[in-house]
């Protein structure tokens, strides 16, 4: 130890107007800001170098992992992630055979997309759940309808082989306001689906590790929005299904339990660290302010996916590059469960080689390059703590435009959503094409 002092007193402290002198004078002339200072697509002017003295003012800057406002991460030791894949489910006996074929490959969560709704029934059910232990294997449904009829034959399915309410682990990603942006409709009104959406939380209560309410960011981000956007307009739907569910009497404790976040991963490597950072820390406040009883309760549950985006068809294979990229700052963010899509999915249906290529992404990065064994890896770093509280500052502002505009419903219906989607959209578009 009193070597390292020693070393350490041979390098005296240099001050940032020390750094500045020099940079000034190898700049010989060039003015500071034009030649160094990156401004950002999403309005940030980025420094060249940061300092400790940069984010010590910081909020939540000293919180601890697994500690309000999650600024560092949900849990306290590691961060174990989990990997999913999501089947599509035309036939059930067939999409079981699947599942149980990538739960032995290293998948630990499996979504099934049931595309068609009447459909369901308990034989389906019970076919496709055939060998999968939802005591061990979080199961999601997407389904455009019968979503209680799913949970119920769920349990009664899980019942069945003597697992405890408690321990089934699952979700129904239903997102009725979600539908509503991507679609412009729904099926039945919109104050029936929210009525809707209450039942299925109620019934789930019971079933404290399975959630009933998915607000999906990918949907966002393939209309165009980008990173702030998605994040801004995601907290607006999630504050939005809290207070619907505050007007039908379920407690905000069990609001907030039941949902989970989605959030598209680009290629702005560090912006995505941050921005996961920054949607913990900002949902954190927004599910705070309706007092739930459990402070525990309002860390925020993230999927990621990687882009769809920025993905080449003319050379496929470099969307391995972007999806690898994609999933690490998903992974060092913080995210909860990742889900890399196949290299060749904007040019044809994936197959067995190209699932198992993505599969593998994940299964490098947690087995071999261990990073799920650190929390908050990137805590710490002074231009990632800054570039977190800028995007948490942007978004932040986005998120109160919304909310003056009545909350995420009324918004869209003025068109405000799309009109600031639309600012943008077209210059996102034409650097999209000249990525290489």
């Amino acid at each position: 130890m009193s070597d390292h002092i020693q070393l350490f007193n041979n390098f005296p402290p240099v001050s940032t107007s020390q750094w500045m002198d020099r940079i000034t004078a190898d700049l010989r002339g060039e003015d500071f800001n034009k030649k160094l200072v990156w401004k950002t697509d999403e309005g940030f002017s980025l420094l060249p170098f940061y300092r400790e003295e940069d984010i010590r003012d910081l909020p939540a800057i000293d919180s601890l992992p697994g500690s309000p406002p999650f600024l560092r991460g949900t849990a306290s030791g590691g961060s174990r992630w989990l990997i999913r894949q999501n089947i599509v489910v035309d036939d059930y006996s067939e999409a079981n055979r699947k599942a149980l074929e990538i739960l032995m490959k290293g998948v630990d969560v499996v979504g099934f997309i049931i595309r068609e709704p009447e459909s369901v029934n308990r034989g389906a059910i019970s076919t496709l759940l055939n060998g999968i232990h939802p005591e061990s294997t979080e199961t999601n449904f997407i389904c455009e309808g019968k979503a209680k009829e799913i949970l119920r034959l769920f349990i009664s399915e899980a019942e069945q082989r003597g697992v405890e309410k408690e321990n089934i682990k699952g979700a129904f990603e239903a997102d009725p306001l979600g539908r509503l942006f991507l679609n412009g409709k729904l099926c039945i009104s919109i104050e029936a689906g929210l009525d809707y959406l209450a039942d299925l939380t109620r019934e789930s209560i019971s079933l404290p590790s399975f959630r009933t309410i998915h607000i999906n960011g990918p949907w966002l981000s393939e209309a165009g929005a980008g990173m702030i956007e998605e994040l801004a307009f995601a907290l607006s739907m999630g504050n939005e299904y809290m207070s619907v569910l505050n007007d039908r009497n379920i407690a905000p404790d069990d609001a907030v339990s039941k949902m989970r976040f989605s959030f598209s991963v680009g290629s702005n490597y560090f912006f995505e660290i941050a921005r996961l950072r920054a949607a913990r820390f900002l949902w954190s406040m927004v599910s705070g302010a309706y007092k739930p009883v459990r402070p525990e309760n309002t860390k925020m549950r993230i999927h990621c996916v990687t882009s769809s985006q920025n993905k080449k068809i003319e050379d496929p294979h470099v969307n391995l590059l972007r999806t690898q990229t994609e999933a690490m700052s998903a992974a060092l963010g913080g995210a909860d469960s990742i889900t890399v899509e196949p290299f060749d999915k904007t040019l044809k249906r994936p197959d067995d080689f190209s699932e198992r290529i993505a599969r593998n992404q994940l299964l490098l990065l947690r087995e071999e390059a261990y990073f799920d064994k650190v929390t908050d890896p990137a805590g710490g770093s002074w231009y990632i703590e800054k570039l977190t509280s800028l995007i948490a500052g942007e978004a932040w502002k986005l998120f109160i435009e919304v909310e003056d505009q009545g909350g995420f419903s009324d918004a869209l219906k003025s068109g405000f959503l799309h009109k600031k989607i639309k600012s943008h959209q077209g210059e996102r578009e034409q650097k999209l094409q000249q990525l290489p």
